[in-house]
């Protein structure tokens, strides 16, 4: 609007390789998350009997490794359930697991041009400004020292700076965020004739189990010690997606009928039921709920009081809210009839995993990272096309690459890049770097690296680290290539330093996710990431220094 632009270089980001190589990322960690290929992590990590500086450094390693190569949102996301269960069986507070499990996704993302969407974006912008875009393993020679540091020292003496916050034993009940669901414990199941707590049921994070339903009668509350039997119907309030992470996990059956059997995806919606609703005082199953409406009942929420007993028999009530699994058009149909529901609303579709295609994702991973590092095709193909075969394939669906793909964030990235733009042509680029180079030149080097640096580490711990990356670059470029750095040493630190948010809870995404969990405060993460910034800095600043100059 104000001419700095024209509407080419404007929206220039939007061609970027790097917004597409992300774009289809999102799609693999999508197929990653709905195969549950990484299942086998929590039974090697959290083992009975392991010590808490063993558990964080296997912790550590394991989420480092996989961030490198994955999205490590979905990562952090599987693992808070599994250290806070530990914890809770081992007697120790989730809140000096849990830092450490954010911090060792950041670094992890370090290791390798996938590990982030910055490190993406960082090339991609270096190669519009014509240099070579960077090597696929160019940030190990500081991502990977820097994990192996950060390891050490949280297994030593790091994770004594944590606080300790006790740990919540049990979610509270009725919980108005929570629904009820119902799982059956199969015949042959090997939590048959186990207790709850060795049956791993207990600290489940986002789930609590409520009762136990068996042979029409109602157990509950269940202890640590109630021993489970085949048939048994349990009880859990949560979220969808915990109880099927839950179901996959543990070989859990649905309780409730199956929709469509040759079917992997289904909409759900929530439904408020109306007084005047033929399902008021009758069980779902006396209501033939299924024949009737074309969908299944998932789940019930209801906030007055607890509900007790398995969900198909429990009496509906007005007001209740219930999750549906039904056929497109289900809100359509029943919004037009309010005897019924008040309201009908679409939540997005119902995903069943698919443990069985797991070693199909993990060789589509691994095919991908090979064809990248072996130079057999570049980064944004070798992403676009595992995203293709994934869709191929049935791991993600036509109809769910929408939802899997986070379209706030290719957004940024895009118009970021534009931003970045408008820094060079308004000069404000070469300004600035001219002004950091007048202020560094005469100390030397080193001290240019660690003033990009710690100018890049305090912008992106105040806005996300991908603006922070793109408004630092063009400046850092200038100043750099003036100095006599080579572009790399100036795009590797930028990267680093776009990533290194150990100092507040906003500053990246999974500190945010492990806040909750933790009970944290604002100030643990001061505490405890200054350290760890203060490490990442001086390895930065002396590799880059050693290897580019």
């Amino acid at each position: 609007m104000t001419g700095v632009l024209s509407p080419e270089q404007a929206f220039t980001g939007f061609a970027n390789q790097a917004v597409f190589a992300v774009a289809a990322l999102f799609v693999v960690a999508a197929g990653v998350q709905r195969t549950r290929a990484l299942e086998f992590l929590d039974r090697t990590i959290f083992r009975d009997g392991l010590g808490i500086r063993s558990v964080l450094f296997r912790m550590m390693g394991s989420t480092s490794f996989f961030s490198a190569f994955l999205n490590n949102t979905p990562i952090v996301a599987m693992l808070i359930p599994q250290v806070q269960g530990w914890a809770k069986r081992s007697g120790f507070s989730a809140s000096r697991l849990l830092i450490p499990l954010s911090y060792a996704a950041i670094v992890g993302g370090t290791i390798t041009l996938i590990g982030t969407s910055t490190n993406l974006i960082v090339s991609g912008m270096i190669v519009e400004r014509g240099h070579e875009p960077l090597s696929f393993f160019q940030l190990s020679w500081v991502g990977l020292p820097a994990a192996v540091l950060v390891m050490a020292y949280f297994s030593t003496i790091g994770y004594k700076t944590l606080p300790k916050y006790d740990n919540e034993d049990d979610r509270i009940l009725n919980n108005d965020n929570d629904y009820h669901f119902d799982l059956k414990v199969p015949p042959g199941s090997d939590l048959a004739y186990k207790t709850v707590e060795e049956a791993g049921l207990r600290a489940l994070g986002n789930l609590f189990l409520v009762h136990v339903h068996r042979k029409g009668h109602i157990v509950g509350p269940v202890g640590p010690h109630f021993i489970l039997e085949e048939g048994d119907i349990l009880t859990f309030t949560g979220d969808l997606a915990s109880v099927d992470d839950l179901a996959a996990r543990k070989k859990l059956e649905r309780a409730v009928p199956v929709l469509d059997d040759t079917a992997e995806s289904f909409p759900l919606f929530e439904a408020v039921v109306s007084p005047s609703s033929s399902l008021v005082g009758k069980s779902l199953k006396e209501s033939r709920f299924r024949d009737r409406f074309g969908g299944v009942v998932l789940g019930i929420q209801r906030r007055s009081e607890t509900i007790r007993g398995a969900l198909g028999r429990v009496p509906v009530k007005a007001g209740d809210l219930l999750l549906i699994e039904a056929k497109p058009g289900f809100d359509e149909k029943w919004n037009k009839d309010t005897t019924e529901f008040y309201l009908v609303s679409r939540k997005g579709n119902h995903n069943i995993p698919m443990s069985e295609k797991a070693p199909l994702m993990l060789v589509i991973v691994l095919a991908m990272i090979l064809s990248v590092t072996l130079g057999v095709l570049p980064m944004v193909a070798a992403a676009l096309m595992a995203a293709l075969i994934v869709l191929l394939t049935g791991i993600v669906k036509r109809g769910e690459v929408l939802g899997a793909v986070n379209l706030p964030i290719l957004l940024v990235i895009a118009a970021a890049i534009g931003v970045g733009q408008a820094l060079e042509v308004t000069g404000i680029a070469q300004t600035a770097g001219g002004f950091i180079l007048s202020q560094t030149q005469i100390l030397g080097v080193v001290v240019l690296i660690a003033a990009l640096y710690a100018m890049t580490n305090i912008l992106t711990e105040l806005i996300t680290n991908n603006a922070a990356a793109v408004l630092m670059l063009p400046l850092a470029l200038v100043a750099g290539i003036e100095a006599g750095l080579d572009p790399h040493a100036v795009a590797v630190t930028v990267a680093i330093a776009s990533s290194a948010s150990f100092l507040t809870p906003i500053g990246y995404q999974t500190n945010l996710m492990v806040m909750s969990a933790g009970q944290y405060k604002f100030t643990d993460y001061l505490r405890t990431g200054f350290p760890v910034t203060v490490i990442l800095m001086i390895l930065t600043v002396a590799v880059v220094n050693w290897r580019w100059t």
